[in-house]
């Protein structure tokens, strides 16, 4: 969400900005219907000023003995007149309301510029590339060899993309859960919380997934969404809010279901466990000031990384392009972790997770705020949010990472005592 003010103010900078995103000079229109809604307040105010002087001077008159009846007629009239204005600059303010929901975050200057992924920025490689005596083989055909992934039963009974994890992969996806959260809220301050994976359309619009994104949502007959990540109700725990600036940094984790239609997936990655209309993921979420939102930034892409460390798996981190940046983000790093099962055996990268700064943008539209010690204004909150990490393209990194010629899987060793077992081994 922006503010109109800032926008009034700066009309230049802010389309010089929405120009990095792809959209052109959107304040003219903006500011125009601005315009027209501040004139109607001025009318308005002037309108319930003169009413609200007419009814002293009837009421003057009256304790006089005067005769009144036209004033009161021309005050009756104003009452007919003000809801009307009133209910046309109501829906004057809707329609601007709606733009700004609409519109994205505004960019860092951090963040490059460029179309598409293609112009992403490199920041660094992590660990070396495994090597194979043969060629590997992806995790749904390791899936097979150890009868840890069911595509098949899982379309018959729910349709396309979507998997039944068994026996030791299944008891991976609890290993790794485990092994984040205790890292995350052991090692680095996180509370954890279970959430609801039911919000309202308040919340979803809090964090940017509504109005824009609905078509890429579960909706239910009641109305209410399935979260497409924890980001949405951990981040709506402070809506509507004012923070005691010393409860600052909050950072909460937690693992849940995620769920995602995926319209805007035009058929991509419809093979196996990348793409999914259900997977699981830990989130990590952090509520701070304006001041230290940037270095909670590298932080929280510092403790993602940790993960992917302790699992010994080849990474690389990347600062998104401004044609690539998500709606509410105003920087983002990604994590792109080394699958060498991918395209054929010969590998590729693919994101297991994605660091953002939201600035204010979120506390706007959920109107979340903090005041400092001894100080009556308030200032909104900064909101980020990263996946640390999503846990099904774990289990397929942990899988073609790991794999063996025979198609067994050797685990991380920090995974041993989750697992019980330092491999997962061929079904017979």
């Amino acid at each position: 969400m922006h503010d109109i003010k800032f926008i009034r103010d700066n009309p230049k900078e802010f389309d010089r900005i929405m120009q990095r995103r792809g959209i052109g000079n959107p304040s003219v229109q903006l500011l125009k219907i601005d315009e027209k809604r501040r004139k109607l307040q001025k009318d308005l105010q002037a309108l319930q000023a003169q009413r609200n002087e007419l009814s002293k001077q009837i009421g003057k008159l009256k304790s006089s003995g005067g005769n009144a009846d036209e004033l009161i007629a021309e005050v009756a009239s104003m009452k007919r007149i003000i809801p009307e204005l009133e209910s046309e600059e109501q829906g004057i303010a809707d329609q601007i309301n709606a733009i700004l929901l609409s519109m994205p975050n505004l960019l860092d200057n951090a963040v490059p510029d460029g179309t598409s992924e293609d112009d992403n920025v490199l920041l660094r490689q992590v660990g070396d590339l495994p090597k194979f005596e043969f060629t590997p083989r992806d995790h749904v055909a390791l899936g097979v060899l150890t009868n840890g992934l069911d595509f098949e039963t899982a379309a018959e009974i729910s349709g396309a993309r979507f998997v039944i994890l068994s026996g030791q992969i299944a008891k991976l996806e609890r290993a790794l859960a485990s092994f984040m959260l205790d890292i995350h809220t052991l090692e680095f301050g996180y509370t954890e919380y279970l959430p609801p994976a039911l919000v309202n359309s308040n919340t979803m619009t809090g964090t940017g997934q509504l109005p824009k994104f609905e078509d890429d949502l579960f909706k239910t007959t009641d109305g209410r969404w399935l979260i497409p990540t924890a980001e949405v109700p951990l981040t709506n725990m402070v809506a509507n809010q004012i923070l005691d600036a010393d409860r600052l940094p909050i950072r909460m984790t937690a693992y849940t279901p995620c769920f995602r239609s995926e319209a805007g997936s035009a058929g991509r990655d419809t093979r196996g466990m990348i793409r999914q209309h259900q997977f699981s993921k830990v989130e990590l979420v952090s509520v701070t000031g304006p001041n230290e939102s940037s270095l909670e930034l590298d932080r929280m892409t510092s403790i993602a990384e940790t993960v992917l460390k302790r699992l010994k798996l080849a990474y690389r981190v990347v600062k998104l392009c401004s044609g690539d940046t998500g709606f509410s983000s105003r920087q983002t790093n990604d994590i792109e972790v080394w699958l060498p099962g991918q395209a054929e055996g010969e590998g590729r990268f693919r994101e297991i997770s994605s660091c953002s700064t939201c600035g204010s943008f979120q506390a706007r539209r959920m109107n979340s705020r903090f005041r400092k010690a001894g100080q009556k204004e308030t200032e909104f909150v900064h909101t980020l949010n990263g996946s640390a990490l999503a846990i099904g393209r774990c289990i397929v990194a942990i899988m073609e990472n790991g794999q063996q010629r025979d198609g067994s899987i050797l685990l991380p060793e920090a995974l041993h005592c989750y697992m019980g077992t330092d491999k997962i081994r061929l079904t017979t």
